[in-house]
């Protein structure tokens, strides 16, 4: 029996997911599927940052969903057409 997927949004591209999965992992899937580095944010000086801890811990994973800023990406869990912008969104 297949698990049922969740479509979101990340960056504007639609990513589908199984239902349960963290923003981080549908994060590391979309890029992934690109040949990148899973990145959620920059740093002060603009270098790519990625999830680290994957428990909220190191904050390393901050993304903005749904228009809320700062959310933590390895402990929001997706849901149907959810919007996620990471640091790799062109302005």
């Amino acid at each position: 029996m297949s698990e049922a997927n969740t479509t979101l949004t990340i960056d504007g591209r639609k990513v589908s997911v199984a239902r349960g999965s963290s923003v981080a992992a549908a994060i590391a899937v979309a890029a992934q599927a690109e040949h990148t580095a899973p990145v959620t944010r920059r740093s002060v000086t603009g270098a790519p940052r990625g999830p680290l801890c994957g428990m909220g811990i190191c904050q390393e994973c901050r993304v903005t969903i749904d228009g809320v800023p700062h959310r933590l990406a390895c402990q929001t869990v997706c849901v149907a057409d959810m919007s996620v912008v990471t640091g790799n969104a062109t302005p």
